[in-house]
């Protein structure tokens, strides 16, 4: 079943959408409790942006010993943070903090540790200047040599980086608060001060976006930043490649004016929440916040974009009608703001009904499906890694097959493309594949961040759900924005989500 919000203009032009995707049929004989949905929210005509009236900017540069070994990869990295610096529009607040087993700033400098220290909430205007300068000419020159000058030496406490990073902006608050973190370790000086605290004080304050670089990252460590704290966790296979991705997730960036979106779920009578998830772009834990007898969620920095959630109602089939539609739950948008110049859509129902036909509950819809499919992909992707670490060649290559086998059926290019690295493929719909020598952990991290990248999937229209059902007879076109393929007449793009067509 679809249900869809007519999406609406507002006064600043931003249309607002919401659809809900689920097979609404559980087993009344087998006295199913849960009914799951696939929630899309959609923002169009937010008008890109490129101004810095609504972000402020923290690079965080890892400036542990590991990044001289080889020079090549700190020279990249000091390139990437440049071409960031260079990406920032002018009045745009900004800082680059060193990262070691401490944390300071870089530009401007004498902040965090071994300098002053900065109050975790707003401070006075001239102080602020001061703290996180606003971007000029100026400021631009004097953070690159900053960046340049960088030394590395000491060790790897994300945690601490990340504090300053939350106390830098809460100094200059703006509506879109972001912190782009880069780092070749793993977190092995936590007990500085430990990873979960801190991720808990950062919750809602800004979106992280993490980048591994070398060869001894951790892709789980940097996934948990990036889903705790709305972002994601990437990589590169190239250190040369690093300046280029920067660049082109600052434009991305730049493209975010909606700074929030609220999705509510407000459950009928005697029907709870489980679980809300975001499950494309990539995978996030959402955290609700009770208002009423509802549930919030909070989402951060938009822009013309699609992204959808994975929404889990439970409710007792005992007593209830047999044979008919009953509504578990409303969902619906909201802006923290009110949404001043902008038409919300309606809430939608997300329904059940039990029933004693097979045919209609033995399956829980394509789009559900189709993030139960990722969730195993990022499953046997990690089950290799801990298999090839144990020296078992065998499972690892068993798994490798099996996330093949998930990838081939999602049409996961990005994710196929890592996995070709590790094995030669023989037959990809069944998993058929043999491990490559050479084959080196770092690889294993690689797919692992690949694979909390998910596709759009089915949902869109009928057309779309159709040929979700008979994938092998798609017929595609590129996205005129990625290239990536895509279903003739799809309205997004399976992997970027960017806008294609509007359905008539």
């Amino acid at each position: 079943m679809r249900t869809t919000a007519t999406d609406e203009r507002g006064s600043e032009g931003i249309r607002i959408g919401l659809d809900v995707h689920q097979n609404k049929y559980l087993s009344a004989r087998r006295r199913e409790r849960e009914i799951h949905a696939i929630v899309t929210v959609r923002v169009e005509g937010s008008g890109g942006g490129g101004s810095g009236d609504k972000l402020a900017e923290v690079l965080v540069v890892d400036c542990s010993s590991s990044m001289s070994s080889p020079q090549e990869k700190f020279r990249a990295a000091k390139d990437a943070a440049v071409a960031a610096l260079h990406m920032l529009p002018d009045g745009t607040p900004f800082a680059v903090v060193r990262g070691t087993d401490t944390a300071s700033t870089a530009h401007p400098e004498g902040y965090g540790h071994g300098g002053e220290a900065v109050p975790a909430a707003p401070v006075a205007p001239d102080t602020a200047d001061r703290i996180v300068p606003r971007m000029d000419a100026g400021q631009r020159d004097a953070a690159g040599h900053a960046v340049r000058a960088m030394d590395a030496v000491g060790g790897t406490s994300i945690g601490t980086w990340l504090d300053l990073s939350r106390r830098l902006l809460a100094a200059r608050p703006t509506p879109i608060g972001h912190v782009l973190l880069l780092t070749d370790g793993q977190n092995l000086h936590d007990s500085v001060l430990p990873l979960s605290g801190v991720l808990e004080a950062c919750q809602g304050r800004f979106v992280c976006d993490c980048w591994g670089i070398g060869d001894d990252w951790d892709a789980r460590e940097l996934m948990r930043v990036a889903s705790a704290l709305h972002g994601r966790a990437d990589c590169v296979d190239e250190v040369a490649d690093l300046a280029a991705e920067y660049r082109a997730l600052m434009g991305d960036l730049l493209s975010k004016t909606v700074p929030e979106i609220v999705l509510r779920v407000a459950p009928s009578p005697g029907a709870s929440v489980r679980f809300v998830k975001q499950v494309f772009p990539t995978e996030l834990e959402l955290t609700g916040t009770p208002s009423g007898a509802a549930t919030e969620y909070l989402t951060r920095a938009w822009g013309d974009e699609s992204r959808r959630y994975h929404v889990c109602l439970s409710a007792d089939p005992e007593g209830a009608p047999q044979g008919e539609d009953l509504q578990l739950a409303a969902v619906s948008v909201l802006l923290p703001d009110g949404a001043a110049g902008v038409a919300l859509p309606p809430a939608r129902a997300c329904e059940v009904h039990w029933t004693d036909d097979p045919a209609l509950s033995g399956a829980p819809g394509p789009a559900v499906g189709h993030f139960a499919d990722h969730k195993r992909l990022g499953e046997a992707a990690g089950a290799a890694l801990d298999a090839f670490r144990r020296g078992d060649r065998a499972t690892a290559t068993e798994r490798l097959g099996a996330a093949v086998a998930v990838a081939h059926r999602l049409r996961a290019e990005r994710t196929l493309d890592r996995l070709r690295r590790l094995v030669e493929i023989d037959d990809a719909a069944r998993g058929r594949v043999r491990l490559r020598d050479g084959s080196h952990v770092v690889d294993f991290q690689r797919l692992i961040t690949s694979t909390g990248h998910s596709t759009f999937g089915p949902g869109t229209s009928t057309a779309e759900i159709e040929a979700a059902l008979d994938a092998d007879t798609v017929a595609t076109l590129p996205c005129p924005v990625c290239g990536c393929p895509t279903p003739v007449g799809a309205t997004y793009c399976n992997d970027s989500g960017h806008v294609i067509a509007r359905n008539a």
